[in-house]
């Protein structure tokens, strides 16, 4: 079974994207080199981020910060996992601040990881991007979405390309100057080009959009 390293070479990925995409090309050199991701070094802990993942949906960052720092209080602990959460009963997770669909995500989180349905690190690192996102997306509260933010921006995966994600399309839209952002199939056909490092066009693609709108605030991608 081939063992998938966390990151890639974005000196490679650069080359290979400049190269292959004119117009893409030249968004990348106005906007310059994106170094490599520093959270692909770092360990993770995937139950630990799925549960944060969950607690910060719909929210901004600082009001999602104070709900999770309530969360450790009232578990005694900063790691979330189906042994600490059951620490705390609904009606705790409720006065957190925790949403009734939040906490039925949790409680789903806990009980698949109890029963060993969540691939540790370490399993992650021999399974290939779509074989973990078929693993996650079954847990309530968890979208293809944010499994490819956890593929991106902690497993360090070259080849993701979130195709319903808005400002990605409306990056891509930027780059071939179309009035209207392109379908998420469009995008899909219109990223072949970019394979193997998709994620790396994804990242100049976010950029793009947040140049074109003078963005202040960074897009929230829940790995954050």
């Amino acid at each position: 079974m081939p063992r998938h390293p966390r990151g890639f070479d974005t000196q490679a990925a650069w080359d290979h994207l400049t190269k292959r995409d004119r117009k893409l090309g030249t968004w990348m050199k106005r906007i310059g080199v994106i170094e490599a991701e520093p959270r692909w070094r770092k360990s993770f802990d995937p139950v630990d981020a799925l549960a944060r993942a969950i607690l910060f949906q719909q929210l901004s960052g600082k009001a999602a910060a104070t709900i999770v720092g309530r969360v450790e209080a009232a578990i005694g602990s900063t790691r979330l996992h189906y042994d600490t959460l059951g620490r705390i009963d609904d009606v705790a997770l409720r006065a957190c601040g925790v949403s009734g669909n939040k906490g039925l995500a949790l409680r789903d989180l806990a009980a698949r990881e109890q029963r060993g349905e969540i691939p540790t690190l370490r399993q992650m690192q021999h399974m290939h991007h779509d074989q973990i996102v078929e693993a996650l997306v079954p847990i309530r509260g968890i979208g293809r979405w944010t499994v490819e933010m956890m593929l991106m921006f902690r497993l360090g995966r070259p080849d993701i390309l979130p195709i319903d994600d808005l400002g990605i399309r409306k990056g891509a839209g930027l780059v071939d100057k179309q009035a209207l952002m392109p379908t998420p199939k469009a995008l899909a056909e219109r990223g072949e080009r970019w394979g193997p490092y998709r994620t790396y066009a994804s990242l100049y693609l976010w950029r793009i959009a947040d140049f074109d709108s003078a963005a202040t605030v960074p897009t929230n991608r829940s790995q954050d």
